[in-house]
């Protein structure tokens, strides 16, 4: 089976609709838009498949109810329109998919709530219990309340956090753009690239930013899609016009393979790319090589500084000598008494501290990411 076939075919999905899906030229919600957009869902979840939404617009629909005429750029005004905005778009996709007799259930995140492991996993289970009962979660960034700093950044992102958090067979993101191309599909000669299967695919492509109403360009859709790719969650880029083929037969846009035998497991992509890290691990290039390699626990002796007020149990953030990103591990010490270990060979310490400071089942380094 190809992978066209297969997202075809696969059981769980996420879609992902931008901005610009849902919006007219003036930047209002466009019910139109999104009763096409319900159409093609609903003829996916009558095959037997369940859909999870991710839907941008929140800002872009509370613009016009305050009076904006254009996208806010200061966090207050953003957050303001975002809680005028949520209501209303809520309601748009709740009124569509009323049409069929059926209920939805809005999923509000931030980037705390990804990046603690219990948070996480409660919103897994509040979409799980959604799906069990016949709603299709709508789930958004809670924009009236994240800051700038703790911000997904993009729905394209949330999107791939979110695939990988609820297992998903397949991520589709769709946005005004029908796949990605070697440049700006506007230029000549611009190419559509018909598979992505690693990260050479890639080289010398050039990505753009986002439009006039959206945060997320091609570049972060092919960040997103790159993202869910490692956490094993094969992905399907188009254009949201073409949203009926994509989720029918997936022979539109452009696929992104995931790698064999490099899919990361469900704790090592949340501390690598969700989870929030509360301190520092400086390493010497000897416990550099050792860690990279993989399948090597962290020891005292490698560590020659740390950071942070963080405890055990903990996610930290792994650097180099030159201060490059080595990865993310879960902490066996607290950081006051780790301070009192540094450099220390194992026999040299304690019978209570001779364990490792990152176990190698709770590390995970970068060397190995697309």
């Amino acid at each position: 089976m190809s992978l066209r076939e297969e997202i075809a075919s696969a059981r769980r999905i996420v879609v992902k609709l931008g901005t610009s899906s849902l919006v007219n030229a003036s930047g209002e919600l466009d019910p139109a838009k999104i009763d096409r957009i319900v159409d093609a869902i609903e003829s996916r979840i009558a095959r037997g498949s369940d859909v999870i939404v991710v839907s941008s617009g929140a800002i872009a629909a509370g613009m016009a109810p305050l009076g904006l005429k254009a996208r806010p750029r200061d966090l207050a005004t953003k957050q303001a329109a975002a809680s005028v905005g949520q209501i209303h778009l809520a309601q748009v996709w709740g009124a569509s998919f009323a049409r069929y007799g059926r209920t939805i259930g809005q999923v509000l995140l931030t980037q705390s709530d990804a990046g603690s492991r219990e948070r996480a996993r409660n919103a897994q289970r509040t979409i799980d219990r959604l799906r069990q009962m016949g709603a299709v979660p709508i789930v958004n960034e809670n924009d009236t309340v994240a800051t700038s700093e703790m911000r997904f950044g993009d729905n394209d992102r949330l999107s791939a956090i979110v695939a990988t958090l609820i297992s998903a067979d397949a991520l589709v993101l769709l946005s005004d753009v029908d796949g990605l191309y070697t440049t700006n599909p506007a230029d000549p000669g611009a190419m559509l690239i018909d598979e992505v299967r690693s990260g050479n695919d890639l080289a010398g492509i050039q990505a753009g930013d986002g439009g006039v109403f959206g945060t997320g360009g091609m570049a972060a859709k092919v960040s997103a899609a790159r993202l869910a790719t490692r956490g094993g969650v094969p992905v399907l880029l188009t254009a949201t016009e073409k949203i009926d083929a994509a989720l029918e037969t997936a022979q539109v846009g452009t696929v992104f393979y995931t790698r064999p035998g490099s899919k990361l497991n469900a704790w090592k992509f949340w501390a690598l790319y969700a989870a929030d890290a509360e301190g520092v691990l400086r390493l010497d290039q000897g416990a550099v090589d050792a860690v990279t390699r993989g399948g090597t626990s962290l020891l005292a002796v490698g560590i020659t500084g740390i950071e942070g007020e963080f405890h055990a149990g903990d996610i930290v953030e792994i650097l180099g000598p030159d201060s490059q990103a080595v990865g993310r591990g879960e902490v066996a010490y607290d950081a006051a008494e780790l301070a009192t270990m540094l450099g220390c060979q194992s026999d040299e310490l304690p019978e209570h501290q001779r364990r490792a400071v990152v176990h190698a089942d709770y590390l995970s380094n970068y060397a190995s990411r697309l």
